[in-house]
Formats: structure tokens, sequence, C-alpha cells
């Protein structure tokens, strides 16, 4: 079931799931009829507030909210929050939505942080964003807590890291089966990054404070680098050139070349980073400072921090509209969502979510 929203405010009934248009229909001369002939609206009144919510930035923001158990659908443009869909587990860190828009993919990692103990889960939700009810379930045969899922950009398939299985598994989509695991040869693969090409993917692999190098192609591992003691999150530059990975130790980003599979460089940083992700134009990668409560902007040209911007308690992850035009970064203790405008370089907005806003992700319209 999804949780009810408030609509007392509205003056009139308003649909909050499905992409349908709905029609008013009220006999003439009605009390209805009246009051919309007084307001300037006819009998053929449409209500397309499923439309008008994918409307402007055309699409959905998606928010795991791990305190919560649930995942948040929200339309951008108002930061109205259509629905909270229960994920049925415990609990989902990440989320992914198919490249339609219309499902949303929901690893149930567990109630722990990586490498902490806790629950294990097994499971992935796949949610549909049209009906907001879980429509159906991964069953990984074993408890790997699953966490972050990323679609394949050439096969579609749908790649998970299954940290205590030391792999990534690919998922048909459509028939929500296994078809393969890819090892890492490491544990806690926890953030995975595939290329646009979709051959090589690579993982973060928190306590090793290693980046696993994947041939997704022949599902086999190509090398371990070492980076750190130990590393937190992972992302690629938009040329596939490098990929960075965020030192938990000191305040600084590694950069990886992607040909050598060396680290090249180190970025320092006014704190310890987490999410990473870069604009589209290939200029800026954004960087959470989970400590300090700021939004880190690098400039990839010179390698270093360009400004800083104060957002809510504890930033997790960072996600770029495909527009290029805002970032929305996930801020777990105060179960909001901070909308950056990169034009400006302001905090435009804040979007509540859900208790433990964290794993974002961005559901096209259609």
């Amino acid at each position: 079931m999804v949780r009810p929203m408030n609509l007392n405010a509205d003056p009139l009934p308003t649909p909050v799931s499905g992409r349908a248009t709905r029609s008013l229909h009220c006999p003439l001369g009605s009390p209805t009829v009246l009051l919309l002939a007084v307001l300037g609206i006819g009998c053929g009144f449409h209500l397309k507030a499923a439309e008008s919510d994918r409307a402007g930035a055309r699409g959905l923001l998606l928010v795991a909210n791990k305190g919560d158990r649930t995942l948040s659908i929200i339309a951008p443009d108002t930061g109205r929050q259509i629905a909270a869909v229960p994920e049925d587990g415990v609990t989902g860190h990440e989320v992914v939505a198919s490249p339609d828009g219309r499902r949303a993919f929901v690893p149930i990692y567990g109630d722990a942080g990586v490498g902490r103990p806790g629950s294990d889960g097994r499971l992935l939700r796949v949610i549909n964003l049209s009906t907001h009810q879980v429509e159906g379930t991964v069953d990984f045969g074993k408890e790997v807590r699953p966490h972050c899922a990323v679609f394949g950009p050439k096969d579609g398939l749908l790649y998970v890291t299954t940290e205590l299985d030391h792999s990534v598994t690919a998922i048909d989509p459509r028939t929500l089966k296994i078809v393969a695991t890819i090892p890492t040869g490491q544990a806690e693969s926890h953030m995975l990054a595939i290329t646009r090409d979709g051959r090589r993917g690579y993982t973060s692999n928190v306590g090793p404070g290693t980046v696993s190098v994947l041939d997704l192609e022949n599902r086999t591992t190509i090398t371990n680098i070492p980076i750190v003691p130990k590393a937190q999150r992972i992302a690629l530059s938009v040329d596939d050139r490098r990929v960075f990975t965020a030192d938990q130790s000191q305040p600084r980003l590694a950069v990886i070349d992607t040909v050598s599979n060396q680290v090249t460089t180190w970025i320092p940083l006014p704190g310890i980073a987490y999410g990473t992700a870069p604009t589209p134009d290939g200029r800026w990668l954004l960087v959470t400072l989970i400590k300090l409560n700021k939004l880190a902007v690098v400039d990839l040209d010179s390698m270093t921090v360009a400004r800083t911007l104060d957002v809510p308690p504890a930033p997790q992850e960072v996600l770029v509209r495909p527009d290029g035009a805002v970032a929305y970064v996930s801020c777990d203790v105060s179960h909001q969502v901070a909308v950056i405008d990169l034009k400006n370089w302001t905090v435009e907005k804040l979007i509540t979510a859900g208790a433990g806003a964290d794993g974002l992700a961005w559901a096209k319209a259609d």
C-alpha cells in the first residue's frame, strides 16, 4: 500500500498515481457545474496531475529512504512527494530507474552499514512508477547484501553489486532472472560505475580500499587497483578516461587513468568526501563532504576545488539531472534533498523526502 497523502488543501480532487488523464463529469445545472462556471472551468475539465508532475524537468526524482524503508517518488519542479512506496524489506540504500522510466529497482541491502554487523539482504524490489506498487522481486538465493544497481547502456542488463558474494550480479530486467555473476575478487564491492560503451565496470571495494576493473563482456576481473586503506563511492568522467573514488582516511580524491589502471592524481579537498558525480559537459565534478555538510565543486581542468556550497547535514549522494541544469544532493540526517542550480551555483530549494534519504535516481518521462 502507498502511504496516503494529505489532499485536504486541494479545491478539487487530484489523482496522485498513474499517467492516465481523468475527466470530471457532472450533470448540467448541478451545483458543481455552477461552481466550475464561477471559476471559469468547464465540465470537460481534465485533471492531469500525473502528467504535470513529470512536466518541466520531464521526469521524476526517486529517493531511497533508509530510515523509512520506502522509495519516495517526487515531482522535481514542485518538490511534491507523489508517493512513498514501502519496499517490504530491510532496507534499500540505492535505487535505479529503468531506461523507459516506468520502473524502479531497489536492492534490499540490510540494516547495517558496509562492513558492519547486521542483517544481510538477499532481495531486489521492482516498483511500478505508475501504480506505486511493488510489482516484482528478485531473490538472489542467499544473503549477499545487494547494494548499487546500474543498467548496462548497451546490453540492457541490470548490474547489481553483491557484496558478500564478492561479485557483481547481472539480471535480465524483463524476466527478473539472474543471467551472470562477475567476480570482483574483493570484499565489500559497494558501488559500481559502467563505461558508456558498456564494456567495463568499476567497483569501489570499501574495506580493502581497492577498485576492481571488470570486463563485462567476458564477465571477468581485469585487475584490482590498490588505492587507500578505505575507499567510498565511485564515478566515471564523461569521456570514461578517469575514475574517481574517495579516500576515507584523508580529505582527497583518487583519480585513476582507465588506460593504465593506475592512480595518476590526487585531488585535495576541504574534508572527507563521499558521493561524486560529473556534470554532463565534463567540466565539473560534484563531491559531497559528509562531515562538513557541504558540496564541493571540483574543476576537472585544474583538478582543484573551485567552490563549496552549504547543504543540510550528512550529504550522501549527488545526482546530476540529464539536462545538466540541476543537481540533487540527498541529506541523510535532515530527511531532505538539496536542489542545486548549476548555472548560479546556489541551493535553489530543499525537498522533503523520508528518513535516511540516501540513494537517488532519475526516471525520465515517456
